[in-house]
C-alpha cells in the first residue's frame, strides 16, 4: 500500500468509527491523533504517519468533508506552529507528553513573542530569562497574545544573554500558563472582543526540560514557529467555497435585493481570487516535503490577508448603509468557536488585523525579497551590537 492509500484509509477508519457529525469534538480529534492524521508528515505515534507533509490534503479532504472541523480553527497557535516546533526541538519525551492534548484541543496554546518595544522587531525583545539551578526565572512582559486567557500552555522567547548579538542572546520555552506569576490581561479590540491580551510575568519559573533548543539558539528555533505559522495562517480550505469567499456568497444568495451588475463582476473577480489561491494552496501542500515550511509560506499569508480584506471590504459595499449598523461594542470574551466571528460586520471589522499579525505585509514582503527572491537586505543600523548597547524607545 503507497503512502497516499495508507493516509486515506486511516482517515476514512476515523470518519466511520468517530463520525464527527455525532461525536464530541476532543473524541474526533483524539482519534486524528491515534490515527496518525492530525499531523501526517510527523512520526507515528505522535499524531502521523511517517509519509509527505503534502498527503495531509488527502486526509483533511475526508476529514472535513465528513463534517470534521479544521482544527487550526480553535487552537491555531497549538495546532499550526506550537506543534511543529515542539516536535522538532524539545528535549526527551516532551512532544509524547504535550501533543495528543493539543491535538484534542483539551490545551489551548498562546504565543509569547511580541513586546511594546519588540513587535516587527522581534528580536530587540526584552523579556529576561535567567538561570536558576534546574530552572530559568523570567520576568516580562508580552502583548498581542491571542487566546492567552484561555491558554495552557504557551511558547514563550526570552532574552539570556543581554551581552550577545540581538538575534544570538535568545532562549526558547514552552511555559505553563498557570504557573506561579502569570498575569493575563484582556485588549479590547474594535470588534468589542477580547481575543487579543497582554501577559505579564514576575518571576516566573520554567523548568530546563521545557527549554526548546539549545541556550542562545531562541532565533532560530522561533524560525520554526514563524514558518509554521506563516504558512498555516496563510494556508486555505480544501473545500471550495468557504471561509470569507464563502460569507461573500452566503450574502449575495441571501440579498437579492441588493444585486447590480458591477457589484456581480466584483464578486466573481473575489471568487476567481480565492480558488486560485485555494488551488495554488493545493498544489503547494501536495508538493510539500517532510521538513519544515520555508520562507515562501510568507508569499501565501501576504496574498491570503489582503483577499481576505477585499472580501469583507465588498461585503460592506453590498450592505451599503446597513454595513454600518453593529450590535454593541461590548467587551466580552470570544468565548466558544462556534459564535466568535459574529456577524458580518464584525469580521470586516476583525479583518483589518490580517495584515498585521502573523508579520506585517511590509516585513513579511521584505522576507520575500531578501530569502526568496535573493534581493539586498535592508541597512541594519544596529547590526553587530550587543544587545544591551543599542538604544530602546
Amino acid at each position: 500500500m503507497d503512502d497516499s492509500a495508507r493516509v486515506e484509509k486511516a482517515a476514512r477508519q476515523v470518519v466511520e468509527e468517530h463520525d464527527p457529525k455525532k461525536v464530541p469534538l476532543r473524541e474526533f480529534l483524539g482519534a486524528c491523533y491515534d490515527a496518525g492524521v492530525a499531523w501526517v508528515h510527523f512520526p507515528e505515534g505522535l499524531g502521523g504517519l511517517g509519509v509527505s507533509r503534502g498527503l495531509q490534503a488527502v486526509a483533511d479532504e475526508i476529514l472535513q468533508g465528513a463534517g470534521g472541523i479544521n482544527p487550526f480553527a480553535i487552537n491555531p497557535i497549538g495546532h499550526g506552529m506550537a506543534a511543529p516546533t515542539v516536535l522538532e526541538h524539545g528535549q526527551g519525551d516532551l512532544a509524547a507528553q504535550l501533543l495528543r492534548p493539543l491535538a484534542s484541543t483539551e490545551h489551548i496554546w498562546c504565543q509569547l513573542f511580541s513586546e511594546p518595544g519588540a513587535g516587527s522587531d522581534l528580536a530587540g525583545l526584552a523579556t529576561s530569562a535567567v538561570r536558576d539551578g534546574d530552572d530559568w526565572v523570567v520576568n516580562g512582559q508580552k502583548v498581542w497574545t491571542s487566546l492567552a486567557h484561555r491558554a495552557r500552555y504557551a511558547l514563550l522567547l526570552a532574552r539570556s544573554d543581554p551581552d550577545a548579538f540581538k538575534h544570538k542572546g535568545l532562549t526558547y520555552f514552552v511555559m505553563d500558563m498557570q504557573a506561579e506569576g502569570v498575569e493575563t490581561r484582556p485588549l479590547r479590540q474594535m470588534t468589542g472582543q477580547a481575543e487579543f491580551n497582554e501577559v505579564y510575568m514576575s518571576d516566573v519559573r520554567i523548568p530546563d526540560s521545557h527549554r526548546l533548543g539549545a541556550v542562545g539558539d531562541g532565533w532560530r528555533v522561533a524560525m520554526t514557529t514563524l514558518m509554521n505559522e506563516r504558512s498555516s495562517i496563510g494556508g486555505t480550505s480544501s473545500v471550495r467555497g468557504v471561509g470569507a469567499i464563502g460569507d461573500a456568497v452566503d450574502l449575495w444568495a441571501a440579498r437579492p435585493e441588493l444585486r447590480t451588475p458591477v457589484l456581480r463582476d466584483k464578486l466573481a473577480a473575489l471568487w476567481t481570487r480565492a480558488e486560485a489561491q485555494r488551488l495554488t494552496d493545493q498544489r503547494a501542500r501536495r508538493s510539500a516535503s517532510t521538513g519544515s515550511p520555508g520562507p515562501e509560506g510568507s508569499i501565501a499569508k501576504v496574498v491570503s490577508a489582503e483577499l481576505n480584506q477585499a472580501v469583507y471590504e465588498f461585503c460592506m459595499e453590498f450592505l451599503g448603509p446597513e454595513a454600518t449598523l453593529y450590535g454593541d461594542y461590548t467587551l466580552r470574551d470570544i468565548g466558544r468557536m462556534e459564535d466568535y466571528r459574529g456577524g458580518i460586520q464584525q469580521r470586516f471589522l476583525r479583518a483589518r488585523a490580517n495584515t498585521i499579525e502573523g508579520g506585517t505585509s511590509e516585513v513579511l514582503r521584505n522576507v520575500i525579497g531578501e530569502r526568496v527572491l535573493g534581493l539586498p537586505g535592508d541597512l541594519r543600523a544596529d547590526s553587530g551590537k550587543p544587545w544591551k548597547e543599542i538604544p530602546r524607545g
